[in-house]
């Protein structure tokens, strides 16, 4: 595998903390949206109550000065004023009747507002201002509400707020709860750690029995396999049997419990290297001459499927590593390609060119080949592309596992390169020396 288990545990408490930290973002950023909405809802719809009571007032008191012409204005309403709500009443000539001022600093924004306003009689409206910078300074909620005086003519009376001081508050309102969500997200994500490692701990005690169990009943099942193995050899030389029914099922009997002592021998290796109890041996040995060797051993198998192995010229690589390991990784690579590869086929084996200090070799084959989301797992325990086939060439699925165990263990890398029907290429990098 990629990774011995502790990394997958470690993994795997990432992948929940990241999901349970994903989940808390998405919640935080969905609450402070509703939160600010709320409360631009609820402080808007406030004022614009006001702001229209305040225009029905206005519009009171100016019919009753236009019934009552001889009435004088107070002075003081001509004043400018520092309070935030203000009014200006015009008739259709665009002359000022009354009004209560704005601030100096926002009244030529006003103005200019009245003199462009395409509002409806009863809307309101927010009206902002940016300065050079284009940054929003002032913030303007406006209504208008049309009145006729004595003869009929026509008045116009605009009422607004200065809501720039409610913005802003709000706005930092909304900042002061954002910096409150990330700190709340960082807290959620220290606890999310905290108890995804509680709950990894009765999975990696789930895994400890199982590994310590398959390593147990590989170690004794070896000898009862190679009891059977030996009283089937005696039964299959033993001259008085000659009923063929009886020599056929001998053979079956061998040949299952050959199967049966190659998987226990996969799962006490892997047992081991997980573990860490698989030690390696570095000798110096030279990579093609094993690699050639490996290819021999397998041409018995490849000739009868009729599929040709080509070793085209190996030259002379020298490293140091394991080199029982190294033949291993080999045979498993060499076996895989000749098992899938179709009769008549070929399989092809060599090195390729690599960086300094390291040697590279490739196992290709013309077989069915792999799908791409397959190859995200065939290195994956007891993971098999076809499942059928597998079971009748023989394969546990252990295979592929096992020569990326050899391949990590050696500090190396091994990649696939493969697509349905155009073959399957293996590509193996290692270090030319390795110091266990």
């Amino acid at each position: 595998m990629a990774a011995n288990f502790t990394n997958i545990f470690g993994q795997g408490r990432r992948r929940l903390t990241l999901f349970y930290s994903a989940i808390m973002a998405v919640f935080l950023v969905l609450l402070i949206f509703v939160v600010h909405k709320t409360m631009e809802w609820s402080i808007t719809s406030e004022q614009a109550r006001e702001l229209m009571d305040t225009a029905s007032n206005v519009a009171e008191g100016q019919i009753y000065l236009n019934h009552h012409p001889d009435i004088s204005l107070d002075d003081a309403t001509y004043k400018s004023t520092n309070d935030r709500l203000f009014f200006y009443v015009f008739d259709e000539d665009g002359r000022l009747l009354n009004f209560a001022r704005a601030s100096f600093r926002i009244e030529p924004f006003i103005l200019d507002l009245v003199r462009n306003w395409d509002g409806q009689e009863g809307e309101v409206s927010v009206f902002g201002r940016k300065n050079d910078a284009g940054q929003m300074t002032t913030r303007v909620m406006m209504t208008a509400k049309t009145i006729h005086d004595a003869d009929g003519t026509l008045q116009t009376i605009y009422v607004g707020k200065d809501v720039t001081a409610m913005y802003n508050g709000m706005q930092k309102s909304t900042y002061a709860m954002g910096v409150l969500g990330v700190v709340a997200l960082i807290i959620a994500t220290a606890a999310g750690h905290f108890l995804s490692g509680r709950a990894m701990v009765p999975l990696k005690e789930a895994y400890e029995k199982q590994r310590q169990f398959a390593a147990d009943a590989s170690h004794e099942l070896r000898t009862p396999l190679a009891v059977v193995m030996a009283s089937a050899d005696l039964l299959g030389n033993d001259p008085s049997i000659t009923s063929p029914f009886l020599k056929q099922v001998i053979e079956d009997v061998r040949d299952e419990v050959k199967k049966m002592t190659k998987l226990v021998s996969d799962l006490l290796l892997v047992a081991r290297s997980d573990n860490k109890a698989l030690k390696l041996k570095p000798t110096k040995f030279d990579a093609a001459e094993l690699l050639g060797q490996t290819a021999r051993v397998m041409q018995p198998l490849a000739e009868k499927k009729h599929i040709t192995i080509d070793t085209a010229e190996l030259e002379k690589h020298e490293i140091q590593a394991d080199e029982q390991k190294i033949k291993q990784l080999m045979l498993i690579l060499v076996d895989n390609a000749v098992k899938y590869t179709p009769d008549g086929g070929r399989v092809t084996v060599g090195f390729e060119k690599a960086p300094q200090g390291r040697v590279r070799f490739y196992v290709q084959d013309t077989g069915i080949g792999i799908s791409e989301e397959d190859q995200k797992r065939i290195f994956d325990r007891f993971y098999r592309v076809d499942k059928a086939r597998s079971r009748e060439m023989g394969g546990n699925g252990l295979g592929l596992s096992i020569a990326q165990e050899i391949v990590n263990l050696h500090q190396g890398t091994i990649d696939v390169q493969s697509a349905p029907g155009e073959g399957t290429r293996f590509i193996v990098e290692l270090r030319v020396k390795y110091k266990a």
